[in-house]
């Protein structure tokens, strides 16, 4: 009777509007957990393991985008197409370890960028330029190796800001250190559809292509 009852605790869905998402009286499903995840630094710093950046992760703000809209003015009315997009920057919150390992990576790394005791910035962006891989987990540890649920690989990273932040006598609570990251491109996996029209023609044979993707035929 319990168990049954649990198959309640969901939102109605018409049987007819169930399509893809199956009976309308199935359980809520699994939703991904905030803490369960781990960041992964790839060409951060100077060389060498970056495993106690992963480890002091406090918490990461998954990709933002954001696309230009393009006015299409025409008689009495207004359309909109979508132009370019912006990923807007991140952040990650870490804790300073007692070892000095932390900071010292992060030294490493805006020391790449830019080198403040002579004065000289690197010749190229892929001098400096690393990768993050987001990956959320399922939960599995110890003999149970987690599965990786989602990934967002970040492209072209580089550190837009770094902030130290405060020491303080009345405070009981780690030293951390904040970064704010700019990329160029993140990619979401795993993902159906990648890339659905993408590159396909722009005019079929003998039609013409409308805003809202519908073909016509030529002089309809």
């Amino acid at each position: 009777m319990a168990t049954a009852s649990q198959s309640l605790f969901n939102m109605t869905v018409a049987s007819n509007l169930a399509g893809d998402q199956g009976s309308p009286s199935q359980g809520l499903l699994m939703p991904k957990l905030q803490y369960r995840f781990r960041a992964l630094f790839l060409n951060f710093g100077v060389g060498g393991s970056t495993q106690e950046l992963t480890k002091q992760v406090i918490d990461i703000a998954r990709p933002q985008v954001s696309f230009a809209e393009i006015p299409i003015d025409i008689y009495n009315s207004k359309m909109y197409l979508a132009g370019k997009h912006e990923w807007t920057t991140t952040t990650i919150n870490l804790r300073d370890d007692a070892g000095g390992n932390v900071s010292k990576l992060v030294g490493q790394q805006i020391q790449k960028q830019m080198d403040f005791v002579d004065q000289a910035s690197a010749a190229t962006a892929q001098d400096y330029k690393f990768q993050i891989n987001y990956e959320v987990l399922d939960g599995g540890n110890g003999g149970l190796t987690p599965n990786v649920l989602e990934t967002w690989e970040l492209y072209g990273c580089f550190i837009q800001n770094v902030n130290y932040n405060a020491m303080n006598y009345s405070a009981s609570e780690a030293a951390t250190i904040s970064l704010t990251i700019r990329y160029d491109n993140a990619i979401q996996s795993p993902l159906s559809g990648l890339g659905a029209g993408i590159g396909q023609a722009v005019q079929g044979a003998g039609q013409n292509r409308r805003f809202d993707g519908s073909a016509t035929g030529i002089g309809s």
